[in-house]
């Protein structure tokens, strides 16, 4: 029997609807934008011009790192490095522009800085064989040891000749109000969507994520593909070290202690799967959001800091409970 134009349209909507319902991501979505309905009409502050300018911005440091991080989840890997990739990297610029170079001279030091760690991770991981998770908790160690004996654990305040240029670039707001480091994301979150949803690298990501054995047989580059995901990673954290050190205006050793398990946490409750082959670049924006408002409304309900950590915690253990129950319901 023909199958007509309006039973054909009928099973595309029921189809879309279906993958929208099934999302992870969708739902945190309606998670933030309830929580921020609640918010606004519970507190006098949340939604001021100010929280909104300040909370945007701050999703931006774990959203940039977690974009990165996707990669890496991706394909079924894991990154617990980047804290202290961050500060290193940041460290690396302060103490670089500190001696009077500039601040090109600066950012490129801090951008090679991160790509070195990101190949020295991939190619243990890739080629040596090394489990990931050792891999990546041996490098938290080192990065944030050489962090201490590049500035000889001092506070660097002082930027050198270029010092205002790197305020005005983490700091600013050149187009139409909205802060850089917003600017930056965007940007970032493209080009991570890009390359995932449309480009060949992509596709061997999800391929190795999904079946690193069939990719292997398939032709797909695994070994080297891993080492980039990796630098990739690094990158990411390279970045936002550039962009919160110019915010902050100094940097500290302490800078991105324990980020990576706000990174790991945005990625994951935005959908990605630690087992490997999901991920999204906009789910690890959303999940970075998420974080944010739940931290901020922390303060804003008077409810104490400290409980910060079960909240994220019951959000990751949320999103595993999602997925677990999402993949249960395909294999009836």
């Amino acid at each position: 029997m023909a199958v007509t134009l309006d039973q054909t349209i009928a099973q595309k909507q029921h189809t879309f609807l279906s993958r929208l319902f099934s999302s992870q991501t969708f739902w945190v979505v309606i998670a933030v934008i309830l929580a921020c309905i609640f918010l606004s009409f519970a507190t006098d502050a949340f939604a001021t011009s100010k929280n909104l300018y300040n909370i945007t911005r701050n999703i931006t440091f774990v959203a940039i790192v977690a974009l990165g991080m996707t990669f890496v989840i991706i394909t079924g890997g894991i990154d617990l490095s980047v804290g202290s990739v961050l500060c290193l990297c940041s460290m690396v610029l302060a103490v670089t522009m500190h001696a009077g170079y500039s601040i090109e001279i600066g950012i490129l030091a801090t951008i090679a800085t991160a790509l070195v760690i990101g190949a020295f991770n991939g190619i243990f991981i890739a080629y040596l064989g090394f489990p990931p998770f050792v891999v990546t908790l041996g490098m938290l160690s080192i990065a944030r040891s050489l962090a201490m004996v590049a500035s000889n654990n001092t506070v660097v305040f002082q930027f050198g000749p270029d010092h205002n240029k790197l305020l005005a670039l983490g700091g600013g707001a050149w187009v139409f109000g909205i802060a850089n480091p917003v600017l930056y994301m965007i940007i970032l979150a493209l080009i991570t969507g890009f390359i995932l949803r449309w480009t060949k690298f992509g596709r061997h990501i999800f391929a190795i994520g999904g079946n690193e054995h069939a990719a292997t047989l398939t032709g797909v580059p695994v070994k080297q593909i891993k080492v980039a995901v990796y630098m990739i990673s690094a990158l990411s954290a390279g970045i936002a070290g550039i962009i919160e050190t110019g915010w902050l205006g100094a940097v500290t050793t302490n800078l991105g202690n324990g980020m990576e398990l706000q990174v790991i946490a945005a990625t994951v409750i935005g959908g990605a799967n630690l087992a490997g082959g999901v991920g999204t670049a906009f789910g690890a924006i959303v999940g970075a959001a998420l974080i944010e408002v739940i931290r901020n409304s922390l303060g804003l309900l008077g409810i104490n800091a400290f409980w910060q950590g079960t909240f994220i915690g019951g959000a990751i253990l949320l999103a595993v409970l999602f997925d677990r129950i999402r993949n249960f319901r395909r294999s009836d």
